[in-house]
């Protein structure tokens, strides 16, 4: 693929993933016949896209990682204007350098950009330029622009571009068919798109608290590392870096007033967890790597090097080690999630259940609703074999928090040997339903609703039945 014309797949900052998804897993929504891309309609893309992602990529399904990533996003979207609908930001399993805005509020980040980024700043800087994409509504406005100069509806549009985020090659073929001879304007109009994420995206940076210095110095570090390769990293194909471009976002963090920025403690807490639970390596290295870094003062704080010691001696089974230092950890950082969670799992290995369930416990009655603290002990509760009271920990978390694809795959587990059979597949329903698998879906609620014995429930049941069944009936009409 063309260098001109990876531009213009992706200059909206659309990553790629996966070549093996197939054109015709693509899921859209939306209604036949050309119309503006409405606040509504674009969300309703979005919500579309997430369930996608989890079905066809790697997604990190971590809830540490999902807190840590999530609250970074929200520090930036409290400085940004035009917030239209929730975000989501979702963490791709990738060792390469990417990043990804879609429609409806909607940020993929790759892993690799936490084992490139040497400070919390520079990953803010690529999720605050993504940010903007979406609050500037930069796919959105093209796309609504096309469709009135082209017989396709915006649907299918949509399609062309999302086809382009998992499967590259297939994507350049379509929006090549469907924009035809537009393709030198589109390259301008995405562009100057990139020129103006970068400028809201800075002011959002600085006014979040980070440094307006880390878009230009990360910018300047990925061009000089791949000036000379033959296949440069996908950052560098959907974010061209022409040298204007580093030298307005230089000259623009000059115009901000200096101001502290000290390292965060949490951030190299993820990047050592993605170190030694996500990327690919050898985990005595890793280990050796930490206790060094623990020791000598450099670039890591010391207890971010001890939290990585400990989880490589977690991955080893060297639990009597991972304790020292876990404990050590906890007394100095004892409501740090991280912590928390790297305890309940050497508890758990350990088969030191109750321990865990009490520090949850006791950790519920300060964080009551975390999502951290809910998944341990769920989980924790089920390694004890007790069932119900995960059960009904996960029944009322889901009520207030249904998009969660990992509590519904534990109270699935926390069901199965309480032979609550119409509970069960109804879990089974709802996590193929997050993951667009609609016909798999509406089958297990079917059921879950023939076997429900209280009327009430039946009838919750068959009404939730019904909208997985329009749902199903958006998504194949979009699809085929």
């Amino acid at each position: 693929m063309g260098f001109r014309a990876a531009r213009l797949v992706l200059a909206f900052s659309l990553c790629t993933a996966a070549p093996w998804l197939a054109a015709n897993n693509l899921p859209d929504i939306g209604t036949a016949g050309v119309s503006a891309m409405s606040v509504e309609r674009e969300a309703r893309f979005g919500q579309a896209f997430i369930r996608f992602a989890r079905a066809n990529q790697p997604v990190i399904d971590d809830p540490v990682l999902n807190e840590y990533l999530t609250d970074l996003g929200l520090k930036l979207l409290s400085q940004a204007d035009s917030v239209r609908f929730p975000f989501s930001f979702l963490l791709i399993r990738d060792d390469s350098i990417n990043a990804s805005a879609f429609l409806g509020g909607v940020v993929q980040i790759h892993s690799g950009l936490f084992l490139y980024a040497d400070n919390e700043s520079e990953l803010a800087s690529v999720m605050a330029h993504e940010i903007t994409h979406v609050t500037q509504r930069h796919i959105a406005r093209y796309l609504e622009s096309q469709s009135r100069s082209t017989p396709l509806t915006i649907a299918g549009l949509v399609g062309s571009v999302a086809l382009a985020v998992v499967n590259p090659q297939a994507g350049m073929a379509a929006l090549q068919t469907t924009l035809g001879l537009k393709m030198q304007s589109a390259i301008n109009y995405t562009r100057d798109n990139e020129f103006e994420a970068d400028r809201i995206g800075l002011r959002l940076l600085h006014n979040a608290g980070f440094d307006p210095n880390a878009m230009a110095s990360f910018f300047q570090k990925l061009a000089e590392k791949y000036q000379f390769a033959s296949t440069p990293p996908q950052m560098l194909l959907t974010h061209p870096l022409p040298a204007s471009r580093i030298a307005e976002a230089r000259s623009r963090a000059a115009e901000y007033p200096a101001q502290p920025y000290p390292p965060s403690l949490e951030f190299q807490l993820a990047k050592a967890r993605i170190m030694v639970r996500f990327q690919q390596g050898n985990t005595s290295e890793l280990h050796r790597f930490f206790e060094r870094e623990a020791g000598r003062g450099g670039d890591w704080q010391p207890d971010a090097a001890r939290y990585g010691q400990a989880l490589s001696l977690l991955q080893i089974h060297e639990y009597d080690k991972a304790r020292t230092l876990l404990d050590e950890l906890s007394q100095r950082h004892g409501s740090n999630v991280f912590v928390l969670d790297a305890l309940t799992d050497l508890d758990n290995a350990e088969k030191r259940h109750d321990a865990a369930i009490a520090r949850l416990r006791q950790a519920r009655q300060r964080l009551p609703d975390n999502a951290v603290v809910m998944i341990n002990l769920a989980d924790s509760l089920l390694q004890a074999g007790r069932n119900q009271e995960a059960a009904e920990l996960l029944d009322g978390y889901l009520r207030r928090h249904p998009e969660n694809p990992l509590a519904w795959e534990l109270i699935a587990q926390a069901y199965r040997p309480l032979s609550d059979e119409s509970a069960f597949r109804q879990a089974q329903a709802e996590v193929a339903a997050l993951k667009g698998r609609y016909e798999v879906a509406v089958d297990q609620m079917e059921i879950a609703a023939n076997l429900a014995t209280d009327p009430m429930q039946r009838a919750r049941l068959g009404a939730r039945l019904e909208q997985l069944r329009q749902q199903q009936k958006d998504w194949d009409a979009l699809r085929n």
